[in-house]
């Protein structure tokens, strides 16, 4: 990454080539410097529902990678995904164009908006953002958006709105987020995670402190979660104006909490005054806690109550988060992006207590440093469900240096099966489905496919 300021190229009439710029978070940035008016430029390794758009708009995209796709662009912006050996990086060196991080382009582009709300936190951070989103929009603003994930009121991860508010996703992994310049900071939680990144818990708290410390130190705002011991050992001293939340208590909690058919409804209690009551449209208590982070955000940019009550009604979920695929032979399958043990065991709390006769739990783990990592953490979580499933390790971006295997995992869990294939993880729950199971499928690799398979094949 080049520590050269990128905002002196991100002007009109300047020309940039993005490489992957069919993924989430590259091809908003596509759209949004198109229409700032930029020549762009991009490839891809494939073609894509985002690439088709983004190509209606005038934007020149290559399939394929070669440095000839570069042109005569005058910088070049990657996804995190692409590394020093494809050839349009490589290509770019070789002729001194420098080479930016995404991060740094989203962090650019906030600064010319009066409010940046970013969302972080170790779990929870698409469903939150998407909260906000509802919020926000609800209230009749027109907000700029990045979600990491499908938000059904976008139809796609982004919008491109033209009002003075950008609401993005913010990620820890490889210090993201340090290069954005967030007005207001949300923090949902700080838990030991990407640790083929970060040392430990304690490098992990320091790179959540070091992104707090980023809004303005008067007018900026910190919201953070006060029922979460490591983000307020994260921010112990903190200096800048901190909002918490909080279910039962802090400057933003929930009263009269109670759940009509599995489903939460509460009042939203800012700074000692009601303002909203809240009927959620996704169960779970770590649900209320995002919606309690996105009503904090929300009101502190001076959004309604009604539009909070209004927003929030109107949210159904985000992509891949407990999200109902369909039913197979009478059971439920519903797909769900966890992948880091507290996140599994915040989806398996939820799951268990909606009446289902058994959960039946399909589990891809996702990179070989976070299994070996978090070993037995995985082990206790994935023992809770009436049965549960192990596909192997999702490779993601690693070599199996570890020589670790889903394999393992299996052998220490009382019950569960290993499959070392989706083909035959998929033809083991036909056999297993029946009325009144919940099936889930979880993880962040491709395990999704599994469910989509059972329903497509009924």
């Amino acid at each position: 990454m080049t520590n050269t300021d990128i905002s002196p190229y991100l002007c009109p009439g300047h020309r940039a080539h993005l490489v992957g710029i069919g993924g989430v978070s590259m091809a908003p940035l596509a759209e949004v410097l198109h229409g700032a008016g930029m020549t762009i430029t991009g490839s891809d390794t494939r073609e894509s529902a985002a690439v088709e758009h983004l190509r209606s708009l005038g934007i020149q995209i290559s399939i394929g990678h070669s440095a000839e796709n570069l042109g005569d662009a005058e910088l070049v912006i990657r996804t995190a995904a692409v590394h020093d050996d494809n050839p349009e990086i490589s290509g770019a060196r070789a002729r001194n164009i420098p080479v930016f991080e995404r991060a740094q382009a989203w962090g650019a582009i906030m600064k010319n908006y009066k409010n940046a709300l970013c969302v972080s936190g170790t779990h929870g951070k698409t469903t939150t953002t998407s909260m906000c989103t509802h919020i926000i929009m609800a209230a009749g603003l027109d907000p700029t958006v990045m979600i990491g994930g499908t938000l059904p009121l976008l139809g796609a991860g982004h919008r491109v709105g033209h009002g003075d508010t950008i609401i993005l996703e913010s990620c820890e992994y490889c210090n993201s987020f340090l290069s954005f310049f967030p007005t207001i900071a949300v923090i949902l939680n700080v838990d030991a995670d990407h640790l083929d990144f970060f040392k430990d818990l304690g490098d992990v708290e320091h790179s959540f402190r070091a992104f707090a410390d980023l809004v303005p130190e008067k007018t900026g705002l910190i919201i953070a979660n006060r029922d979460d011991a490591n983000t307020m050992a994260t921010l112990q001293g903190e200096t800048r104006p901190v909002l918490s939340f909080g279910l039962n208590e802090g400057d933003v909690h929930a009263e009269h909490l109670s759940y009509v058919n599995h489903l939460p409804e509460f009042d939203v209690v800012f700074r000692g005054e009601t303002c909203a009551h809240v009927e959620l449209q996704v169960p779970g208590e770590h649900n209320v806690r995002n919606a309690l982070a996105a009503a904090a955000a929300c009101l502190s940019l001076g959004v309604s109550g009604e539009a909070v009550s209004r927003g929030l009604a109107g949210f159904h979920g985000a992509g891949r988060r407990f999200e109902k695929k369909g039913t197979y032979h009478g059971a439920d399958v519903y797909d769900d992006y966890a992948h880091h043990p507290s996140e599994v065991q915040a989806l398996l709390t939820m799951a268990m207590n909606l009446g289902y006769r058994r959960v039946i739990c399909a589990f891809q783990p996702h990179t070989y440093s976070r299994t070996k990592a978090l070993f037995p953490e995985f082990v206790k979580v994935l023992s809770e469900p009436d049965l549960t499933l192990l596909a192997e390790i999702y490779a993601a971006r690693e070599n199996n240096n570890l020589g670790i295997s889903s394999r393992d995992l299996s052998a220490e869990i009382p019950g569960s099966e290993y499959y070392p294939t989706l083909k035959a993880l998929t033809a083991r729950l036909r056999d297993l489905a029946q009325p009144g199971d919940l099936i889930l499928t979880v993880g962040a690799g491709d395990i999704y496919t599994v469910g989509e398979a059972l329903i497509s094949n009924p």
